[in-house]
């Protein structure tokens, strides 16, 4: 008997490695992190860091999260002045004193000429030639052709006014109620005004992403913290991009929780503590108090700030890579057995695709092996008993 029971618990413990579980304990989350691929003895392997939430972590990410915008474009003041582009329409009105000057008669002491800009920038102006207008304010582009007049025409004057703006066109397309190249008339425009020339979010603003692109750069943010944050709703400039994507928020909740899947937000936010709330709270006998883990990809931004330059250049070098939108695999690891994360957890946004974690306690898999032992080991002294009678 005592040689099946030895026999019984040898292989148990060779194969406690090989135990089913409702994924990694917080022991082996935490011994991946920082590994590099070669490390991790699996091609393609991701790599990644565990950040503790603290309430500086917090404060980092949700200040982040509110400023992305005015952050990325480095704007969010007053517009810029509008000036002169190529395809512009102008109406140039030239006045004189005299009844017989170039641009006057006995009948009228004006001349209207409509004029195109070209793409070099210029447009002809009778008995004037050619009069450089883009990059020039109406004011400026008056006295180049005031100027211009001067010994020609009879105490001249001008007025340049705008009749249509093709190089201030704003192009908004997506979720909103009429995609369309928006004019931006000569006060500056921000973001709400012109999605509002073009109709409108055709959803709710907690579910409605808006994404600016301007050159080499691309922001997005949802439509609804730029109404809450005044100072996201920035100013836009000519030939910039707007999309705006219908994005119902989602997260996942894996482990220890008692709802398992894809929960949406169903507000305009979602703290780690509703997040968890929301999954129905974690099993009191199973799960591990400080293994709740929130899986996300970051703003290089926050996680350069968060880990420091150098740590984030070794981590690259070990091959942490971004994904499609340039973000960065981080995972942020929450302990709810100490007091204050009733408080870190309420300042700490969940954001739309994250997956919250929580992991299993070790007794588990301890409890779990032991019933795996103990099932054999009965059967083996039943038998006993059996040829023993």
């Amino acid at each position: 008997m005592k040689r099946i029971v030895v026999a019984v618990v040898c292989a148990g413990l060779a194969g406690c490695q090989a135990l089913p579980g409702a994924g990694p304990l917080a022991a082996d989350i935490n011994a991946q992190s920082g590994r590099s691929i070669a490390e991790s003895h699996r091609a393609n392997a991701a790599v990644f860091e565990v950040v503790d939430v603290d309430a500086r972590t917090a404060r980092t990410v949700a200040n982040f999260s509110v400023g992305l915008l005015k952050r990325r474009f480095g704007i969010g003041g007053g517009a810029k002045s509008a000036v002169i582009g190529v395809g512009d329409q102008l109406r140039v009105t030239i006045f004189e004193a005299g009844s017989d000057g170039l641009f006057s008669t006995s009948d009228s002491k004006q001349t209207n000429i409509d004029i195109v800009v070209q793409p070099d920038g210029k447009a002809a102006i009778p008995y004037v030639g050619q009069v450089v207008f883009a990059g020039r304010t109406l004011e400026q582009a008056r006295q180049a052709v005031l100027s211009s007049l001067v010994n020609k025409a009879v105490e001249p004057d001008v007025i340049v006014t705008s009749a249509g703006t093709a190089s201030r066109n704003v192009t908004v397309s997506g979720a909103v109620g009429k995609p369309s190249m928006v004019p931006l008339g000569l006060s500056g425009e921000t973001i709400m005004e012109v999605i509002a020339k073009a109709g409108g979010p055709a959803t709710q603003p907690y579910e409605s992403y808006v994404t600016l692109t301007r050159g080499n750069k691309t922001g997005t943010a949802l439509l609804q913290s730029i109404i809450d944050n005044p100072s996201e709703n920035i100013y836009v400039q000519p030939k910039d991009q707007i999309f705006v994507t219908q994005d119902p928020r989602t997260f996942t909740a894996l482990g220890e929780v008692w709802k398992n899947g894809r929960i949406p937000f169903g507000a305009n936010d979602v703290n780690l503590l509703e997040a968890i709330a929301l999954a129905g709270g974690g099993s009191d006998e199973r799960i591990d108090a400080k293994g709740y883990f929130v899986f996300r990809y970051e703003e290089p931004e926050i996680v350069s700030d968060l880990l420091g330059p150098e740590r984030f250049h070794d981590l690259l070098s070990k091959g942490m890579a971004p994904n499609k939108e340039g973000k960065y695999p981080i995972v942020y690891r929450f302990d709810m057995s100490v007091a204050d994360s009733l408080i870190i957890g309420q300042n700490f946004p969940i954001k739309s695709r994250d997956v919250v974690y929580a992991s299993r306690h070790p007794t588990v898999d301890f409890q779990k092996f032991m019933r795996l032992v103990s099932t054999p080991v009965a059967t083996a002294r039943t038998a006993q008993l059996i040829a023993n009678q």
